[in-house]
């Protein structure tokens, strides 16, 4: 099958010719037709999120089932995945919290990833999902990451929410909590980012005595930002990866427990969680294919996830098209 490969952190990113890969016990073989282009991706690349090398990026993605070994799901089933695959045997997993699984695996990162033609996933009966009719290939590679991390983090009241960073995850936050009802606050340095929040039905206003606070991009700045912005009682998620020394970034606690503040953390959605996220997809509610910017052939996904290095580019956006999979935005039946 055709891949995408890079052999050293921070290097050329190139389509190869590799094995196919075989279907695991319990587990199943995808037939990609679709994956996101995801920041994820490029800090895994710049050796932030460390992979074994040569590696296969990509872990949104959506396809067709082209051989399983898991029971509900058979060759022919159009699927999608979580990012994160639980092991479906832990007490994690079968409370329907597979996303925190201490043994999970996660495709284009703990083993090779969709951008090729066929991906792996493991405990395919756990974390493998339908995808309903009204759902093409092209929206669906956007809910694995971005889309359904943004869709758990926003569980519970929400009145007014402040959505800080408005790349990929933030403006998925957008749409979801504008579709729940929310009164929703946008911030972000870019003005394209801005304007794509406002389409979406955001404001852009200094967020104050906000009821949610999230933090879409990940930095101490913005995290520090996004908890001084709640109201008493106000609820903080953290979405955006905190990476380097923002991993141990300080917060301002005397407001935390002054005001009962509380702080969460959001960190992908397990599959047993996806049917509401989907009924909203297919009633119209929700249209994940709104925050597809472009969508480009497989052979160009490499140069797609190297140019995140400017951050006008980081946010996704960006879907590949795989396997012949047909759409007028590509133009050409032959994607690869």
């Amino acid at each position: 099958m055709k891949a995408l490969v890079y052999d050293s952190v921070g290097g050329p990113v190139a389509l190869r010719d590799l094995d196919e890969p075989e279907c695991p016990p319990g587990g199943a073989v995808i037939e990609v037709r679709a994956t996101g282009v995801c920041r994820s991706d490029w800090h895994a690349w710049r050796g932030h999120d460390p992979v074994a090398l040569p590696h296969v990026p990509g872990h949104e993605f959506a396809g067709v089932v082209l051989a399983s070994d898991a029971d509900g799901f058979a060759a022919g089933d159009r699927v999608t995945a979580p990012f994160v695959n639980g092991c479906g045997a832990c007490d994690y997993c079968r409370s329907g919290n597979a996303q925190v699984c201490p043994r999970q695996t996660q495709p284009g990162f703990t083993h090779h990833g969709s951008f090729a033609e066929r991906v792996v996933v493991r405990a395919a009966a756990t974390n493998l999902v339908h995808l309903p009719d009204e759902l093409d290939f092209v929206a669906a590679a956007a809910l694995g990451c971005r889309f359904a991390t943004a869709f758990r983090a926003l569980r519970g009241p929400l009145g007014t929410v402040a959505v800080f960073g408005c790349g990929g995850v933030g403006l998925s936050v957008v749409m979801i909590a504008v579709a729940l009802g929310a009164r929703v606050v946008a911030v972000d340095p870019s003005p394209a980012a801005l304007a794509a929040a406002v389409e979406l039905g955001a404001v852009a206003e200094r967020p104050v005595d906000v009821d949610v606070a999230v933090d879409a991009y990940g930095s101490a700045a913005t995290a520090m930002a996004a908890v001084c912005s709640l109201r008493r009682g106000g609820r903080h998620v953290q979405i955006g990866l905190m990476l380097g020394d923002d991993a141990r970034a300080p917060l301002p606690w005397d407001l935390v427990v002054s005001r009962e503040l509380e702080i969460v953390g959001s960190h992908g959605m397990a599959a047993v969680d996806y049917p509401p996220m989907l009924a909203m997809v297919a009633d119209g509610r929700l249209d994940p294919g709104r925050l597809v910017g472009s969508v480009i052939p497989l052979a160009e996904a490499g140069n797609a996830l190297m140019a995140m290095d400017e951050p006008a580019a980081r946010g996704g956006g960006m879907v590949v098209a795989i396997n012949g999979y047909h759409d007028k935005r590509v133009g050409t039946d032959d994607a690869v």
